[in-house]
Formats: structure tokens, sequence, C-alpha cells
């Protein structure tokens, strides 16, 4: 079974008022190859995007792996991993849940802002996408070449 590595974030501007901008964002690594995924949300709350982060990179596996998925929320890590009570957003925690249900996923915490060379590219990204409301395909694609060249590990 493969191992990957995905690394997500989301990011909203104005955090679900009337006018946020909210984009998620996954870097999917395998063997020292990585590609970026991203979605312009819009209006969201900066959960829902850290909620649709994981649940873009689970999506993007097309066979049963064996997942080590870091996220800064503790909201989601907390909830997939140990059992919080989920309280809103039950459309985004199905999307996530059938996104993860083939997988055996190992759910990490990583601290935000806190010198994660990988991690703060990503938010990096999602920050660019909420701004610009676009997940330009080219900036994906740079996104990836440059975390492959980087000598970053989480």
């Amino acid at each position: 079974m493969k191992h990957v590595i995905i690394i997500c974030d989301g990011s909203s501007l104005g955090n679900g008022s009337k006018g946020s901008r909210a984009a998620a964002v996954a870097l999917v690594g395998y063997k020292n190859r990585w590609k970026a995924f991203a979605e312009y949300i819009g209006e969201a709350t900066n959960q829902q995007a850290e909620i649709i982060a994981a649940a873009i990179g689970l999506e993007q596996l097309r066979e049963p792996c064996r997942v080590t998925l870091f996220s800064d929320s503790r909201y989601v890590i907390e909830t997939m991993a140990s059992g919080w009570k989920r309280r809103a957003n039950h459309d985004l925690w199905d999307r996530l849940d059938r996104a993860a249900s083939n997988h055996q996923v190992e759910w990490k915490w990583i601290k935000g802002h806190a010198g994660h060379k990988l991690q703060e590219m990503v938010d990096s990204a999602a920050r660019k996408i909420a701004s610009s409301g676009n997940a330009e395909e080219s900036f994906l694609i740079e996104l990836a070449e440059k975390v492959s060249k980087s000598e970053a590990v989480i």
C-alpha cells in the first residue's frame, strides 16, 4: 500500500462574513513527487475551508493508501482522530468522511506559522487563492515544483 503525505490548509479572508473569500489547498506527496490541488470556495468560514482542504487532498487518491495528513486545524484533526462532536458543517464532514473512507489515515496536527516550510507554503497558497478568487492551475503547478525542489521536511 502506498504511503502518501498530505499537507493541507484553508484560508478565509473575512472568516465567513458577508463578502468573505475562502480557499482550500492540499499538497499531496508520494516518493518526493508533489502535486498541489485547490478550490476557491467563496463565502465560507476558516473552519469550513480547513475541512474542504483535507477532503481535497484525500479525493485525489485513486487507490487505497496509507496517508499521513497534516493540518494546522485542531478542529479537523481532533474531530477526525479523537471524536470531537460535530455540531455544524455536516455536509462538509460527510464529504471528508467519504474521501477518507478507502484509506488508512493518520491525522496529525502541525502548528501553523511555526516555521514548517511546507505548511507555510501551503498556507501562503491558500491565502493567495482566497485573495485572488482563482485557483489557477499554473499557480498550483508552480507550487508543486517549488516544493519538489525544496529540502523542507515536516
